[in-house]
């Protein structure tokens, strides 16, 4: 196959993987304000694919990361070629896929990451990777950014309930977080630019170095494929990149939203705004630093550590069992796909044929399938449960307050306010019960304490005769 062509093809296949990369990651700023009303679905992906298209270009060390420092390509490395890139990619886009069907928050830059690995080691050897790189920039981020986002969405949620304490009980008492929801998750939104459509920069930066390296002759490349002199991708990289990224974001990845919004905790104004805040300021921290860091781990971090923090809410911790292996297995299910499809690639012309040709039919089989069970912008987050606050408020407090209408009636609790109101009544049951047996065993005490003095009298009455 002419070299310029399989450069073409990876270049495709790689804004496919930024078109799914946004789709995949539209929950990591939206998931929360349109679970607790602050934007409607529609609007939150308008929204966050607008930020997402500016932010790409605010920053460009994300790409260079992945462009000239994870793989050792060019002088003093190895020659990676077009044809690993393009298994790299499928092995990113069929892993993304698949975790997007089952509505799996897994990371789209591990993803690519594992794939490009997988294929690189196939073609190359494991020299072709940049250990330290690999370590300081994609895995010590992948265990320490979750923690540290988490751990500041706890505190951050710690303190949005202590200094808004006179709301306790209240309906809707703290609803005007909503507002400022809307500004932190457009951050999350922005930020989320300035990281992961870069990622998809980097990986056409790397193929048109490729290019270079493997051109003979002294062939002269065109015009549009020249790098950056600091190895930077070039202005038509950045564009296409932003603009694939932020058509995906506008799809909406509904089933991810689904779980982040709804599946891991019940969330509130005040929480959601805290969870949003702790993955900005994340995200916009590993982007100044060229950490190729997973948004959604972030986001998905800060969510369970909000949930933490606030009084009277639960984290569902069997989804998050399934999210955290989903996590584990993301490098290395993508870099055996990857290191799969560079086999069948080294065939030659035919290879990558092949590997386009499956590609294309496992990428129409997903979405054959996610039609039948179809999760769009109206069922994503059930509407009841986004006005859950209206009908059962669970701050501060263990109780559940019905909430009368302008007509002086009270409107039936939804299943999430019947579950709180059944654990409401077990927990006085349980408490009733408690009472009880401290009681009767006080009782027995006084019973017992009356018959030892009735004894000693008995027995000093005896010693007196």
């Amino acid at each position: 196959m002419e070299l310029t062509l399989i450069v073409l093809l990876v270049i495709v296949l790689a804004l496919f993987f930024d078109f799914t990369n946004g789709f995949h990651d539209t929950a990591n700023a939206m998931a929360t304000p349109i679970a607790t009303g602050a934007l409607k679905p529609k609007t939150a992906v308008l929204l966050a694919a607008i930020l997402n298209l500016i932010g790409a270009f605010l920053s460009t060390e994300v790409a260079k990361t992945i462009s000239g420092g994870l793989i050792n390509e060019g002088d003093g490395g190895v020659l990676i070629t077009p044809e690993m890139i393009f298994a790299g990619l499928i092995g990113a886009i069929v892993w993304n896929l698949v975790t997007w069907l089952y509505g799996l928050p897994s990371s789209s830059s591990h993803a690519l990451f594992g794939g490009l690995i997988g294929a690189a080691i196939v073609g190359a050897g494991f020299q072709a990777i940049n250990g330290p790189v690999f370590l300081s920039k994609v895995l010590i981020p992948m265990v320490a950014a979750p923690l540290t986002a988490g751990i500041v969405a706890f505190t951050a949620t710690k303190i949005a309930y202590a200094i808004t304490r006179r709301h306790d009980g209240k309906k809707d008492g703290r609803g005007r977080f909503r507002y400022a929801q809307i500004a932190s998750s457009s951050l999350i939104a922005l930020a989320h630019g300035t990281n992961d459509a870069q990622k998809t920069m980097g990986v056409i930066t790397l193929t048109l170095v490729a290019w270079a390296s493997m051109a003979q002759g002294g062939e002269q490349l065109p015009g549009w494929a020249a790098v950056a002199e600091d190895g930077g991708p070039p202005f038509w990289v950045i564009l296409t990149c932003a603009l694939a990224i932020a058509l995906g974001t506008y799809s909406g990845g509904w089933r991810i939203i689904r779980t982040l919004g709804a599946g891991l905790t019940q969330v509130k104004p005040a929480q959601g705004f805290a969870a949003e805040t702790s993955t900005a300021a994340t995200i916009l921290a590993s982007s100044h630093l060229g950490f190729a860091l997973s948004t959604t781990q972030v986001a998905s971090g800060s969510v369970i550590g909000s949930g933490l923090g606030r009084r009277g809410s639960t984290v569902r911790w069997r989804t998050v069992g399934r999210i955290a292996t989903g996590w584990l297995f993301t490098l290395p299910a993508a870099g055996a796909v990857g290191a799969l499809a560079a086999l069948i690639a080294h065939l030659g012309t035919v290879g990558v044929i092949i590997d386009a040709v499956v590609g294309l039919a496992f990428i129409l089989f997903i979405f054959w399938r996610s039609r039948r069970n179809r999760v769009d912008h109206s069922n994503a987050v059930n509407v009841p449960d986004v006005a859950e606050s209206g009908y059962a408020v669970r701050i501060g407090s263990s109780k559940v307050r019905k909430v009368p209408t302008k007509t002086g009636t009270v409107p039936p609790l939804t299943s999430v306010a019947q579950s709180a109101v059944r654990e409401d009544k077990a927990a006085r049951e349980a408490e009733r019960r408690a009472a009880e047996e401290r009681e009767a065993a006080a009782r027995a005490a006084r019973k017992a304490e009356k018959r030892a003095r009735k004894q000693q009298r008995q027995q000093n009455n005896g010693d007196a005769r």
